[in-house]
């Protein structure tokens, strides 16, 4: 198959190098234009951009896409069996979807029509999820509504963060992409449409998975444990407080159960609201208080400083019982 790849960040890069290792032809790479992600303005590439130079691909990096004749008329050139949509980070109008000879068709991460829309990943998480997956989702113009050719469920590990979480859904992208493929591939147009299935037919809640915004990453420390323990996984490794009028990025949590604490004789002070230190661990870390059960700060990153944990981090912030961290 002749394939035009559509992807960003990180998480396509590994769709893009099973594909390009695979015997599929992948004769172009569409990827957003470079830009300054660095104190200096320099421009950088994206990770697929990067990843398909090295490879010996040809690229583009258009800066519109609606509209945008120029890039229409090239990709017709192309004569491309399908477009491979993954994580690019734009709507695509008709007049692209229905370039290819087999469609357009992306990878979602997630169990549609759940978390439809741009955070998929983080709101599974921050929602408690016990589960995830990816759907080969073929595209229209519509916010994730396309019908479903492949998909495979994943279970949310607890430990699971945004980094761990991503690494499994993008492996797991690259997998059903070359299933889906050999489907297209060997099964006629018309009965390409009896394999796929409308989203409603799955019977699960439709939810929309807005993107993340900066107030997202604040930390209420009047939240329970388990919701502060899952902003800070879903976020990683961003979710933040302030401490000593100084940012604290917050990477890494322990919940201390009512059992935990009597076993470990651990010695905490219980007459805080949430949001005050209330014990300061040897080799462990420092106690918060929170809404319900307090929390285990293992791993952190002070402004200005590099990450930190245990001992070190306890040095770095230099601690007091009764100190706050602010919202």
């Amino acid at each position: 198959m002749r394939i035009i790849f559509w992807g960003t960040p990180e998480y396509s890069v590994k769709s893009l190098e099973v594909l390009k290792n695979s015997n599929h032809d992948i004769v172009a790479v569409i990827t957003q234009p470079d830009k300054k992600r660095s104190r200096g303005n320099k421009l950088i590439p994206s990770a697929v951009k990067e990843y398909a130079l090295k490879a010996g691909i040809q690229v583009f990096t258009p800066e519109t896409i609606k509209g945008n004749i120029e890039l229409i008329n090239n990709l017709k050139k192309l004569n491309c069996d399908l477009f491979i949509v993954i994580a690019y980070g734009k709507i695509l109008p008709k007049e692209i979807l229905d370039i290819p000879k087999h469609k357009s068709w992306n990878a979602h991460a997630s169990l549609l029509p759940t978390w439809r829309g741009a955070a998929p990943i983080q709101w599974a998480i921050l929602n408690g999820d016990e589960f995830t997956g990816v759907g080969i989702m073929k595209m229209e113009e519509g916010l994730d509504t396309g019908d479903v050719l492949v998909e495979k469920k994943i279970i949310i590990e607890s430990e699971d963060n945004l980094q761990s979480l991503s690494k499994k859904l993008s492996d797991l992208s690259s997998e059903l992409f070359l299933k889906a493929i050999t489907l297209i591939e060997q099964t006629k147009r018309e009965k390409i449409d009896n394999l796929i299935k409308k989203q409603e037919t799955f019977q699960r809640e439709l939810k929309y998975a807005r993107m993340i915004n900066k107030s997202d990453y604040i930390i209420s420390w009047k939240k329970n444990s388990i919701d502060i323990y899952r902003k800070i996984n879903a976020l990683y490794p961003r979710a933040n407080t302030t401490f000593k009028k100084k940012n604290l990025k917050i990477i890494k949590i322990k919940i201390l159960t009512t059992n935990e604490i009597r076993d470990n004789n651990y010695k905490i002070e219980k007459n805080f609201k949430p949001g005050f230190i209330i014990g300061i661990i040897e080799n462990k870390g420092i106690i918060i208080s929170t809404k319900t059960d307090p929390i285990l700060i293992i791993e952190a990153k002070l402004e200005g400083k590099n990450v930190s944990k245990q001992n070190q981090l306890i040095q770095q912030l230099n601690p007091v019982i009764g100190e706050k961290f602010s919202d």
